[in-house]
């Protein structure tokens, strides 16, 4: 009992201290990590605290966006005021080395989900106007306010700031952000070519003092240009010359063998946990909101490979699935 105690107070020598089994151990592990749900369709592999998850795919295939909606959903609170928002209530650790973050886009996500949330406050009743009441616009200012200071942004101009930011994020586990532990620890950048083997072990540093799910984007490297579903139906001369004698493979095999071609250091590859492509594709989905017309992305897990393509579109509030 006294080791049960002390590994719940975070010491780690208390917590390998209990004699128990091997099935007793891996099950308290496994309760101290609870799966995290996100987003779709982030939604579909299950994943915990200490999992690597790289999310693939050219420009505009919705990587940074994908990253945002997971913010939201960990800076959100679970619960407030009797009012159910689906959040953890924990903070985030957003690491941009693409110099591209968009701060407007995070708060129209966040604003959506606290208006969807508190959309039943006093009953959902709005004044004859249509507007909302003072009491109402007063408690979404205060939560929209409590969840951006959980949210933490860091701009690294080179790798060596990469790195001191890493060193940053240690110490902020250390010291817990107004009381809120680091959750979500996410890198968002076009290109990872700069990830070394002290990258690698600053990150593993940072797991082994405070589990958290890391979320990395990364573009792809292909011939030229960025690589779509229909650029292999437009011409995949571009990789395979039409009078080509070599063994050719089914379209679709062809495609998914360049998709997943991979250009990162061994020491990341055997590092990342859980890996999901992005694509865009040309077809585009009409929307009953004002008339707009959104793109269709697909989405694919392949590290664990569930063997199935999801479609979606991204809109104001996030991501509508497409059947």
């Amino acid at each position: 009992m006294a080791g049960q105690a002390g590994g719940e107070s975070g010491d780690p020598r208390a917590w390998l201290a209990v004699d128990e089994t091997a099935a007793a151990f891996i099950s308290r592990s496994l309760d101290s990590r609870p799966p995290i749900t996100l987003p779709p369709p982030l939604h579909r592999a299950p994943l915990r605290p200490g999992n690597v998850v790289e999310i693939a795919g050219p420009s505009n295939s919705g990587k940074s966006h994908l990253l945002l909606m997971a913010a939201v959903q960990c800076i959100l609170p679970k619960e407030l005021d009797g009012i159910y928002f689906g959040g953890l209530g924990k903070s985030v650790m957003y690491l941009d080395l693409d110099c591209r973050f968009d701060v407007l886009r995070l708060a129209q996500i966040l604003r959506n989900r606290i208006a969807e949330g508190s959309a039943h406050l006093r009953n959902g009743d709005l004044e004859k106007d249509g507007t909302k009441d003072e009491f109402q616009c007063s408690f979404e200012n205060t939560l929209f306010s409590d969840c951006m200071r959980r949210f933490l942004y860091v701009r690294c101009y080179n790798s060596s700031e990469f790195t001191a930011a890493l060193k940053t994020v240690q110490s902020q586990s250390r010291s817990e952000v107004l009381g809120v532990s680091i959750y979500f620890v996410m890198i968002d950048r076009k290109s990872l070519q700069s990830v070394t083997e002290t990258v690698v072990h600053e990150i593993r540093k940072f797991l082994q003092l405070q589990p958290a799910l890391v979320l990395v984007t990364k573009a792809p490297v292909y011939a030229e240009g960025t690589t779509t579903a229909n650029d292999f139906n437009r011409g995949s001369s571009k990789y395979v010359p039409e009078d080509s004698t070599v063994l050719r493979y089914p379209r679709q095999e062809e495609e998914r063998t360049l998709s997943y071609r991979e250009y990162m250091p061994s020491i990341w590859q055997s590092f990342v946990t859980h890996r999901i492509n992005l694509q865009v594709e040309e077809a585009e989905v009409p929307s009953v909101q004002e008339n707009k017309v959104f793109s269709t992305h697909t989405s694919e897990w392949v590290r664990p490979s569930l063997k199935t393509k999801e479609k979606f579109s991204i809109v104001d509030d996030g991501v509508i699935l497409i059947s």
